[in-house]
């Protein structure tokens, strides 16, 4: 059967202007159809193997997995099982490694089955979609200030620079039962899908955003324009993004 369309995708990851490691990690596998970011959380407690954690097993449970056995529900399952795999993989690094405790990371996991994309998402890194020149975001936050904001407690614009804006209420690796926000969406020619971590979300405004992701360029090309204009901003935190391209075939 001839496929309703063509992907295009890449990832690009950056340190930033401020930090001196990267913690973040990212992947594209065309293939087989997923895609993922991760955005390590700890610092000195090695947040970079989080992000690690989370690329190895999402590769691992991929790859043992026949694509073409896969429903739309097993394939929900099996992003799910590929959050909590790492979860508890990351929770037991930890605890054989005290110097390492309060490591973790959020993620976002996009795959793409039957004319359809199912997102997992966890923390505070974000996916976004870009359909006919309109930038939506797909996910929430689960941050301190989001809660704030849902509540109605304080504005959106106070939520851009609050103090405790870094603060995530969810990571994978952190905590005990670890709940996955699970997010569909259709596909049409010309969507584009961005997943990145808060190191581009939060230093590059969403009209920048969706005016550099219209642009008819490749998407090499607009992921590096991305990571720049979080640089030229301030570049305070690890940058990653990664973008789909779908197109008629």
């Amino acid at each position: 059967m001839k496929p309703l369309f063509k992907i295009s995708a890449c990832c690009r990851s950056d340190k930033g202007a401020v930090r001196a490691d990267n913690e973040d990690t990212c992947l594209v596998d065309v293939e087989d159809r997923y895609f993922l970011v991760a955005d390590g959380m700890g610092g000195a407690a090695a947040g970079e193997v989080a992000s690690a954690l989370f690329r190895e097993t999402v590769v691992e449970l991929f790859g043992s997995t026949p694509r073409h056995r896969l429903t739309d529900a097993l394939l929900r399952e099996l992003i799910i099982e590929c959050f909590q795999t790492a979860h508890t993989r990351i929770r037991a690094h930890a605890a054989e490694q005290p110097a390492h405790r309060g490591l973790g990371c959020t993620a976002e996991l996009l795959a793409y089955q039957h004319d359809q994309v199912v997102v997992g998402h966890v923390g505070d890194s974000r996916t976004y979609r870009l359909r006919n020149g309109k930038l939506e975001l797909l996910t929430t936050d689960h941050s301190f200030v989001q809660e704030q904001a849902d509540l109605g407690i304080i504005s959106p614009e106070q939520a851009q620079t609050h103090t405790l804006k870094n603060l995530i209420l969810r990571a994978v690796g952190s905590g005990g039962k670890l709940e996955v926000d699970m997010i569909g969406s259709d596909v049409r020619a010309g969507d584009i899908f961005m997943l990145c971590s808060d190191g581009l979300s939060s230093m590059v405004r969403s009209a920048q955003i969706e005016a550099i992701l219209s642009y008819d360029l490749e998407p090499d090309t607009k992921a590096t324009m991305l990571i720049d204009q979080a640089n030229f901003n301030g570049g305070e935190d690890n940058v990653s993004v990664v973008l789909v391209q779908f197109s008629k075939p």
